[in-house]
């Protein structure tokens, strides 16, 4: 079993310590808080994202905390529900809600044209094949209505999910990232230095040292 490179750190135990302000503790509460049935999406595309989100970011409990898997759909159908965006956008993709409602019954028909079924319910290595020739550009069926394919998993898929994963502190904790620098900041700004208040790596034979100082962190 893989030990975990930041053991015992949570940083949720950093809420209610001079790490957090008030704004930060509001965005985690409702990061928290996601409903987890879909508002945006509808029963087919939820089928659709949730498997295409397990193909992108595979997730296990975590074995130090064991911490529950980072909701990665539900933090995206509550982006699209809110009609968030970036911003920008690429000029090639439709707006971001519509290039996922397409995107979606696309990958389903591409799916259904090679397999006769939906891509939630085909196997792991036809998913992976599926997203490799997305990726590549080689989807080209109709339903994508003339949306690069290559572009919807590059600037919607890997950055949407990705996104939404990072956003959660369960990732946080994950990669020993203490939250946004405000208020308190980060003053050790050097290579191979930190601050008190950040999570401290395991390294191989030192483990239980890095759990002892990560119980500490606040």
């Amino acid at each position: 079993m893989n030990l975990p490179r930041y053991p015992e750190y949570n940083v949720l135990d950093k809420r209610d310590t001079p790490s957090w302000d008030d704004v930060t503790r509001a965005v985690i509460d409702a990061r928290l808080a996601t409903p987890r049935e879909p508002r945006f999406f509808d029963a087919v595309q939820w089928s659709a994202v949730r498997a295409l989100c397990a193909c992108i970011v595979p997730q296990r409990k975590g074995s130090h905390l064991d911490r529950d898997p980072v909701p990665v759909p539900a933090l995206l159908d509550a982006k699209l529900d809110k009609g968030g965006g970036d911003g920008y956008r690429d000029a090639r993709l439709p707006p971001m809600r519509d290039a996922w409602r397409i995107g979606l019954a696309a990958l389903d028909a591409e799916s259904r044209a090679r397999h006769e079924l939906p891509f939630a319910r085909i196997d792991d290595d036809a998913q992976k094949t599926l997203l490799i020739d997305m990726q590549q550009g080689e989807l080209r069926h109709g339903a994508w209505q003339g949306m690069p394919s290559e572009l919807f998993f590059k600037e919607r898929v890997l950055h949407d999910i990705c996104g939404a994963y990072y956003s959660h502190p369960h990732a946080w904790s994950e990669i020993g990232f203490g939250g946004p620098a405000n208020p308190r900041g980060y003053v050790r700004m050097y290579f191979d230095r930190r601050d008190p208040w950040e999570a401290a790596q395991a390294e191989p034979g030192k483990e239980e040292q890095a759990r002892e100082e990560n119980r500490r962190v606040r």
